[in-house]
């Protein structure tokens, strides 16, 4: 048997397939007979996108792939070549996009989305010249429609050929909805792959019974049928190292090399420990996965390092949801150790400490994404993140003075919010302009799979298929319910004042960040502090008194007035707190969230870095 996997746009360009390298490392290594080959559609579309606007870039790709997931642009440009029509939905696609996409980018839209039954076309044929028996289509985010189209298109070219989906887009009932409206799709396989996809081909190969493979969408006499999923799930010294090597010799063949660098994607975890206990309202990652699995310290470092070294990248992008606290001191200490000089981007809980954050660092370990989404306390318990905002202000002052790179944004629209839960912390934006800003403010989207969808009660009862899928589909509601993965309902939260002040606080922060700095020095007897926030017209200010000095130090930490108090106490000082905190306040020393202070100011040598990495936009460690 033959096996083409295949990676559609909007995938990343700029990494490998994960899913489609460990598959090709489990095929292989399980059905050795088998010939597999893997075609990266991805890297054709954008060579496409090039051809079509002579001044692309890779910002053009990255919209649909990254900044229009919301909007769902990315799978209606392909609509037209899934239902064989020039142009499908225009009128509803202008509609919806007015004043939502710039000019350019609709312009794009409009060129790619009438092109798009060509490039499906051409497709089709370069994964037919492989000669498949089966052709697997990985969907997650935006690569649906493009997957579709392209199982159509490879019918007409060759009908006994068999296809099979499997990926994010296709967990639960999301598999089973597509599975019954897109007869073009044989198989769907739902949840993980690496046991179900064998499986499948063993029971191609031999006429077996499909109907004992967990997860496994098929049809019995033209019937869809959706297996039971599975309750057993991968251990992680069953998931096999990537086979990368299929995606950098197309890199190394692709016509927009001037737009990236490659980097290598892996995973050191599946699941979230987080979420098993406390599962973030909002969140649908993992859908029917969220048990919480790591690999084994020693073989996620042997994986990096043979990667590393078999490819020559040192850019590492880590998918895990969440990191392993127990690799801080085993993994993370190991790769430190390497000597290698690895860029590592990490998924943490935002209440990881100084020192563990150190560690980080000095592993390479420099882009941190801790899903921080709220500086108030009272908004982070409606998400259930068990952290406040002080905890998520001292991540970012510890991760400003260790030249980390934090990627974050601020959600708001939580059943049961008010303004009042803004306002103090938008009130205190300016203290922060030193400390690295939010990526952009929205609304929460209700997710399919998160508590929010799964317990109507907490606020969200009324929903209905986000507006995206009626433009891009050809289906009723009732089958757009079981497709979708993002509902549209009713807003809830902040109103539109609290918003509009949100939106310019945050615009003010990151306009303001690149000349604002807040350090200070301590020689064990004055703390000397260095201000250029424009918002504060003070420059240095010494704290000389045992009580002020004293009182500094302790707020490394977040503490409540009494806790302030009681450790003022214990080291032999007094101080008014009350009066202390106020002042500190005005001066822009401290943030401040139900009754936790916590000091902002960051240390002098490492600010020089962070500065530096600013302006040069890398990180420097």
């Amino acid at each position: 048997m033959r096996i083409t996997l295949v990676s559609m746009p909007w995938a990343s360009i700029e990494t490998p397939s994960l899913a489609l390298g460990i598959l090709t490392s489990r095929l292989r290594e399980t059905l050795p007979d088998v010939g597999v080959e893997t075609h990266f559609g991805n890297l054709d579309c954008a060579e496409w996108i090039n051809a079509t606007a002579a001044d692309a870039t890779l910002r053009d790709y990255e919209f649909f792939s990254r900044n229009s997931y919301f909007k769902g642009c990315g799978d209606w440009v392909f609509s037209s070549a899934l239902h064989g029509r020039a142009a499908w939905n225009v009128e509803v696609f202008d509609e919806q996009m007015s004043g939502e996409i710039s000019p350019q980018e609709y312009d794009l839209c409009m060129r790619l989305h009438a092109a798009a039954p060509a490039f499906i076309d051409d497709q089709a044929r370069k994964v037919a010249a492989t000669a498949p028996d089966l052709v697997c289509l990985t969907s997650t985010v935006q690569q649906n429609v493009a997957s579709l189209a392209l199982a159509r298109r490879l019918k007409d070219l060759l009908p006994d050929v068999r296809c099979v989906m499997g990926g994010a887009n296709c967990d639960g009932e999301q598999g089973a909805g597509l599975h019954r409206s897109f007869p073009q799709i044989d198989y769907i396989v739902r949840g993980e792959g690496e046991r179900a996809l064998p499986d499948l081909v063993r029971g191609l190969a031999d006429g077996g019974d499909l109907s004992g493979i967990p997860g496994l969408c098929w049809r019995k006499e033209g019937v869809s049928v959706a297996n039971p999923m599975t309750d057993r799930l991968l251990a992680p010294a069953e998931i096999p190292v990537p086979d990368f090597d299929a995606y950098f010799a197309r890199v190394a063949r692709t016509g927009v090399a001037s737009w990236f660098e490659p980097r290598l994607v892996l995973e050191s975890a599946r699941g979230c420990w987080w979420g098993e206990k406390h599962h973030c309202t909002f969140c649908g990652l993992n859908g029917s996965a969220m048990t919480f699995r790591s690999k084994s310290p020693e073989a996620f470092t042997r994986e990096l390092a043979g990667l590393a070294g078999r490819h020559k990248v040192l850019d590492i992008l880590v998918v895990d949801n969440i990191l392993d606290m127990s690799y801080v001191d085993t993994a993370v200490r190991d790769i430190a150790a390497s000597g290698n000089d690895y860029r590592i981007h990490y998924e943490i809980k935002s209440n990881m400490k100084y020192h563990q954050l150190e560690r980080l660092r000095d592993a390479g370990i420099v882009a941190l994404q801790p899903g921080i989404e709220s500086l108030s306390a009272t908004v982070l318990r409606l998400m259930d993140k068990g952290v406040t905002g002080a905890q998520n202000v001292r991540l970012l002052r510890d991760a400003e003075c260790l030249g980390l790179s934090v990627f974050w944004n601020y959600l708001y629209g939580f059943p049961g919010e008010t303004a009042e839960d803004y306002l103090p912390v938008i009130e205190q934006m300016p203290r922060l302009h030193h400390l690295q800003p939010a990526g952009g403010s929205s609304p929460i989207i209700l997710e399919r799979f998160s508590p929010f969808f799964d317990r109507p009660e907490l606020g969200f009862a009324e929903r209905r298929p986000h507006r995206q899928y009626a433009m891009i589909y050809d289906l009723p509601e009732a089958e757009l319910l079981d497709i979708a993965y993002l509902f549209d309902t009713p807003k809830q939260g902040i109103g539109e004042d609290v918003e509009e002040a949100l939106f310019t606080a945050l615009g003010a922060w990151e306009e303001q960040h690149h000349v604002s700095t807040l350090t200070h020095e301590d020689d064990g007897d004055t703390i000397v502090l260095t201000n250029t926030r424009p918002d504060f017209d003070w420059d240095r200010i010494e704290l000389r008194t045992p009580a002020e000095a004293a009182a500094f130090r302790v707020l490394d930490q977040p503490r409540s007035r009494p806790a302030l108090r009681t450790a003022l106490e214990r080291k032999g000082v007094t101080a008014d707190v009350d009066a202390l905190l106020d002042e500190w306040g005005r001066l822009g020393l401290i943030f401040s969230d139900e009754d936790r202070h916590i000091h902002v100011a960051t240390t002098v040598e490492n600010q020089r870095l962070c500065r530096i990495a600013s302006r040069t936009g890398e990180v420097m460690v």
